[in-house]
Order: structure tokens, then sequence, then C-alpha cells
């Protein structure tokens, strides 16, 4: 079994049933929740606010993995550390002019800090901050609706990601999120992935536990 983490995406849940879904994830050999949080304004989906959230962290055994696309997150931060959130993972693109006092922010209120890139964005962009974060988020998709198919050059984004951490003996990890499957999940990891978020191939599965198994394992 690798050293790699899985974290399944509640956007793909049953939201008629969320409790069950939750049930199963605290079962299953996943290693995080991550929750979308989705604004209409960044990303043009809306997906679920603090309620949800609240109930998610009411029912869930393990760390919550909060991935913010929403503008202004500044606004939030405290309140989400309130909501029980581990780690939370603001947008490079949102947060161009303040991203340094977002991070100390995140920190200050208990909470891993991450910082995700959308597909379009220079790795290159990440450098200044590696040594203040914990986590890196590279899109394997354009944000905002779950079941896109990957983009193909995410292998090599993340390859470019891991090369920075090491440039900078950072402790950093990272997550790919979007249209992660079994089929490239082993490449993933080795082009230096430590996170693997899944939606829609693990909820839409028979059996969602058995694929995060194999996801674990790979």
């Amino acid at each position: 079994m690798g050293n790699h983490l899985i974290a399944p995406s509640i956007l793909s849940a049953d939201f008629s049933d969320l409790r069950s879904d939750i049930k199963m994830v605290n079962e299953s050999e996943a290693d995080w929740f991550h929750i979308d949080i989705m604004d209409g304004v960044f990303v043009p989906n809306i997906s679920f606010g603090m309620p949800v959230l609240k109930s998610i962290n009411t029912y869930a055994t393990k760390p919550l993995d909060v991935h913010l696309m929403i503008v202004n997150p500044e606004k939030y931060i405290a309140k989400f550390a309130e909501l029980g959130s581990t780690i939370l993972t603001v947008h490079y693109e949102a947060c161009l002019n303040n991203m340094h006092e977002i991070i100390s922010s995140i920190k200050k209120n208990g909470m891993k800090a991450g910082i995700a890139i959308n597909p379009d964005t220079d790795v290159n962009v990440l450098d200044e901050f590696i040594n203040h974060i914990d986590l890196v988020i590279v899109m394997g998709v354009f944000p905002g609706f779950s079941g896109q198919s990957f983009i193909e050059d995410t292998y090599k984004r993340c390859k470019r990601v891991k090369e920075i951490i090491n440039h900078n003996k950072s402790e950093c990890k990272i997550e790919i999120d979007g249209g992660v499957t079994i089929h490239n999940a082993k490449k993933l990891i080795d082009m230096g992935a430590d996170v693997l978020v899944s939606g829609s191939h693990v909820f839409k599965a028979q059996n969602p536990k058995e694929v995060i198994e194999k996801l674990k394992v790979i």
C-alpha cells in the first residue's frame, strides 16, 4: 500500500441521503473528506455552504479537506475554522492581491493552508508560497462541475510542482482534484501526487468502498 491519501469528493455524493454517504466514507479506507464550496461567481456553479458543511462535520470522523472555489475567501476563514475544517484551500486566481495575508489568516485560525491552481495557471506562481503552505491542489479539470474528463497535461504539471517543492525543501503535499480514476491514479502518484480526490468515480460506482480501497492500494 502506498503512502498516498484518498479524499472522496462530497460534491458527487447523494445529497438526498448525505448521511449514508458520509457513513460510507467513514467506514472506508479513505483518509479525508474533500468538500468543494462554490459561489457561482468564481466558478459557474453553486454547490453548498455553511449549513451543509456543519452537517458533514457532525457525522464525519475523518479530516475535512475544504476547497474554496469562491471570491473574497478572507471574509469566511474564521467561520470555516469554526465549522471544523482541517485544511482550507483557496484558489490562487481568486486571491491575486492578498494571498500571503489569507495564508497567514488560515493558519492563525488553526487550519492547514492550501493553494489551488487552475489548469491554465502557470505552476511557477507557487514558488513564492510553497514554504508557507501545506497543500497544493493541481486541478485535473476546470473547476465548477463534477464528472469532467481528466486533462492529460496534469501529469506534467504535477511533476513540475514536485520539482518546485523539492527545490525549496518544502513539506507541502500535492493533491490532484478532478478526473481521478483507478486508471490514472498510479501515474499521478509516480509524478509526485500525495493526495487523490475522486468524486463521481467513487460515488457513482456500484461499490464505492471497493473503489476507494483500489485507489488506496494502487
